[in-house]
């Protein structure tokens, strides 16, 4: 073994063995998967009605009804989780704008304070992968 794989083993451990590492990817994981599963599902609704969760003014102003709405809400967040996965420095701010547009519609909204409450909770965590993912970019396990 050269003392060149012997250095690529160790400082791969070394990365796979700090917490601030392991911090980035749990939450690159999870912000590329709830984004992706929660888009898929605004085409089901099978966990939730979302067009319930969209405020009426909003709906007032959008052409279309609210489900056509949720379709194309549906998409972006399909796009923001795969922009995480791929490009995360880009995808955890995506996803906090994101999170801040649904914090508002959901604080206009009587007796979603609670979810919105929430969403910033998550807004704080996507806030938190930008920052981590500026102080990993290029560092990997490969």
């Amino acid at each position: 073994m050269s003392s060149a794989t012997t250095t690529s083993a160790a400082s791969r451990r070394a990365v796979l063995t700090d917490p601030g590492y392991q911090a980035f990817v749990i939450l690159r994981t999870g912000f590329t998967v709830a984004p992706i599963l929660f888009g898929l599902d605004k085409f089901a609704n099978l966990l939730v009605d979302w067009p319930t969760y969209l405020a009426p003014w909003i709906n007032n102003v959008v052409p279309g009804s609210a489900q056509a709405v949720m379709y194309a809400v549906g998409v972006i967040e399909i796009i923001a989780g795969l922009v995480v996965a791929l490009a995360p420095r880009i995808g955890g701010w995506l996803v906090a704008g994101w999170l801040a547009g649904i914090i508002v519609n959901l604080l206009t909204i009587p007796g979603h304070y609670d979810i919105a409450l929430r969403d910033f909770g998550l807004l704080l965590g996507a806030v938190a992968l930008a920052r981590l993912a500026q102080r990993y970019r290029g560092k990997s396990t490969r």
